[in-house]
């Protein structure tokens, strides 16, 4: 399948605007993800540890296959310390913490997924993924619907068309009025529903965002959103970009090891549909697109936006009814 073209194809740069893409599965462990990587891409493989490995210098760059735990992995700051200490006693209990860390991912293999972090895709080549994709259902992958536990995901990570504020302030607009068909499209795993990895934006935030005389600088983007919704686990995660633009922010989640600052929206919805022969990231790309595209129209945005407004504000009898309501409770 071919990816559909985005309003905007190139990034300021003059080339293809990227795409990152993650997926979550299980039924096969990442030793055997990495080698059907290396075989389809080629590459250089490295294994960092028993449970996270790389395939390295693919056209692309680096892809990043590992068992989505921390716990299953060695700690950096235990490996390798801010002072090189080089005794024995040292080694030893390196050597200790990597073992345990092994065995920790022993037995989590099959309770959580095998996660491959794919390098940033030029938007017209992800159809190249999807054969990925064929290459790990045809080995056992299982996809979110292959059991109730499996609350698995894939991520699309697109490069913003600009980091000009208003640019992204139409894109969270778009996103915010569209998220329900979003869902109505992808049919959100009952798992996935009820795990704190995606969660919609709260009611308050939409009402703020979609107001037509909210126009706020890059600052005050962010303070709203951070206000709103303190959490990386958003259908559309802005602590990507935002840590990204404003580097020297104070709120800790920006500035904290789990946000990896980038010039993208990280869009978390989508299941992992791996038993769809006919799902992959071209078919997410296509559903997100239409998030793009309305972002780019902005009398349709402007339209929409009242009408959202007007269909979700409460009106002046049912607000003197819950004034009334919180008089009464407060008395």
């Amino acid at each position: 399948m071919t990816a559909q073209s985005p309003p905007t194809q190139r990034n300021t740069n003059g080339g293809y605007r990227r795409v990152g893409v993650e997926i979550e599965f299980a039924g096969l462990l990442p030793r055997t993800t990495a080698e059907l990587v290396n075989d389809l891409f080629g590459g250089e493989l490295e294994a960092a540890s028993a449970h996270r490995l790389w395939v390295r210098s693919t056209r692309w760059g680096d892809f990043r296959i590992e068992l989505d735990t921390q716990y299953a992995h060695p700690d950096e700051r235990i490996m390798h310390p801010p002072v090189p200490d080089d005794s024995e006693w040292e080694r030893m209990r390196k050597d200790f913490h990597t073992r345990t860390r092994e065995l920790i991912g022993d037995v989590a293999t099959g309770l959580v997924p095998t996660e491959i972090v794919c390098p940033p895709v030029p938007w017209n080549e992800l159809g190249t993924l999807d054969t990925l994709f064929d290459l790990l259902r045809q080995h056992g992958a299982k996809g979110t619907d292959a059991s109730l536990l499996y609350g698995f995901g894939l991520h699309l990570n697109p490069e913003a068309p600009s980091l000009n504020v208003d640019v992204i302030l139409a894109h969270i607009r778009a996103y915010l009025l569209l998220a329900g068909w979003l869902r109505d499209q992808i049919q959100v795993d009952i798992t996935r529903e009820v795990l704190p990895h995606a969660n919609p934006f709260p009611h308050d935030y939409a009402m703020r965002v979609l107001a037509p005389d909210y126009s706020p600088d890059l600052t005050t983007l962010i303070d709203d959103y951070m206000c709103f919704n303190p959490t990386r686990n958003r259908e559309l995660d802005m602590l990507p970009l935002f840590a990204y633009l404003a580097p020297e922010h104070p709120h800790p989640l920006l500035s904290g090891p789990l946000t990896k600052p980038r010039p993208t929206f990280h869009y978390r919805l989508p299941n992992a549909q791996l038993s769809d022969p006919d799902w992959g990231a071209v078919c997410e790309w296509s559903r997100w697109l239409e998030v793009e595209r309305l972002a780019a129209k902005p009398d349709i945005l402007a339209q929409r936006s009242s009408e959202y407004l007007a269909q979700h504000h409460p009106s002046r009898l049912m607000r003197l009814l819950k004034s009334l309501r919180r008089r009464m409770l407060g008395s």
